[in-house]
């Protein structure tokens, strides 16, 4: 038995979900296809799909198999394409954001990256919730916050920068704050970690350095999508990226407070597993990604960014460049993870 021949056929009839459109893709007769998987089960000693006469589905053994063949095949192929460096990146490529990453920044450039990229074939998948890169065989994630150590490759890509803002309505009820001494006397709607259950504290830079300031709160979200509706609905005030409240600031439908003391911003890192090659596909990605997010005007508000904070925002970017520079130079190895509890 060929196997690798057999996991490619297995993997076709998988993403086509049925035999005939495998056989289609791979240019095969339907019954090639049909033995060759009887042959691989009978092989394994194991039924991997479930068949009925309109549809195929995966059994509990045939989606670990399935999950282990499509890393195989990824990494044969990268290594194929690795040896052909004047070969346009081609392939599956599995990316993992925040929702509102990719729904307002990364989807609308899309048609840019497809024209750069013909021959990649994009799975991306979009949500707050953080996915297991190893375990759900993602190749390469988009994250916003701090870092630690950890097994994953991390390079920065961005930063966001954030935004204390409240609608009208809330406002015109309990007044506009105009030091953060005023916010005893207001409510915030607080975000929590869906990892680790904690919330986050609002926070602001007084003289150059982030502070926390408590709020008082009767809800908490921990949905970016349902938190920026909290704040929409006059519910309370909310922190959120410049790029998520960017059109409801221009519409009205938010209203910015305590300008002159903006949260410092978060960076934007895309990490990738450190076992696994860095294929053509992923290199291509994170370099598209990061040139997207350099000239992406919803992540560019620092015109309006007070000068105190546009400064520190200057120093911790070269700072965290530096680093990285440090890091590479000491431990070719440093790896690193997404800590964020925001978006």
């Amino acid at each position: 038995m060929d196997k690798l021949q057999a996991m490619r056929v297995f993997t076709k009839v998988v993403d086509a979900n049925s035999f005939s459109g495998a056989a289609n893709t791979l240019n095969m007769t339907r019954s090639s296809v049909t033995t060759i998987i009887q042959g691989l089960e009978a092989y394994l000693k194991v039924r991997l799909l479930n068949r009925t006469t309109r549809r195929i589905s995966l059994t509990p053994d045939g989606a670990a198999y399935y999950e282990r063949c499509s890393r195989i095949l990824s990494e044969v192929e990268d290594s194929e394409n690795s040896l052909s460096v004047s070969a346009p990146p081609r392939g599956k490529l599995k990316v993992e954001m925040p929702g509102s990453i990719g729904r307002l920044v990364v989807v609308p450039a899309l048609d840019n990256f497809h024209a750069r990229y013909p021959d990649i074939d994009l799975m991306l998948g979009v949500g707050d919730k953080a996915a297991d890169l190893i375990q759900d065989s993602v190749d390469c994630a988009i994250r916003m916050g701090p870092l630690q150590d950890s097994t994953l490759v991390a390079r920065r890509v961005g930063m966001s920068e954030f935004v204390t803002v409240a609608s009208p309505e809330y406002l015109k009820r309990s007044g506009t704050p105009k030091t953060l001494a005023d916010l005893d006397q207001h409510s915030a709607v607080n975000y929590f970690s869906s990892r680790t259950g904690r919330l986050v504290a609002m926070d602001f830079v007084v003289a150059g350095k982030p502070v926390e300031v408590p709020m008082r709160s009767r809800l908490a979200a921990n949905d970016g999508d349902a938190y920026l509706q909290c704040g929409l609905q006059g519910l309370g005030i909310i922190q959120v990226p410049h790029f998520l409240a960017s059109a409801h600031l221009q519409s009205g439908a938010l209203v910015e407070v305590l300008e002159k003391w903006r949260p410092m911003p978060f960076p934007i890192s895309a990490l990738y597993p450190q076992n696994r090659h860095l294929s053509p596909q992923v290199r291509a990605f994170i370099d598209w990604v990061a040139e997207r997010f350099e000239r992406c005007p919803l992540l560019r508000a620092r015109h309006a960014l007070p000068t105190e904070i546009a400064h520190r925002v200057a120093q911790t970017e070269a700072a965290y460049a530096s680093l990285q520079g440090i890091a590479a130079a000491r431990f070719p190895a440093q790896q690193l993870v997404d800590a964020a509890t925001v978006q």
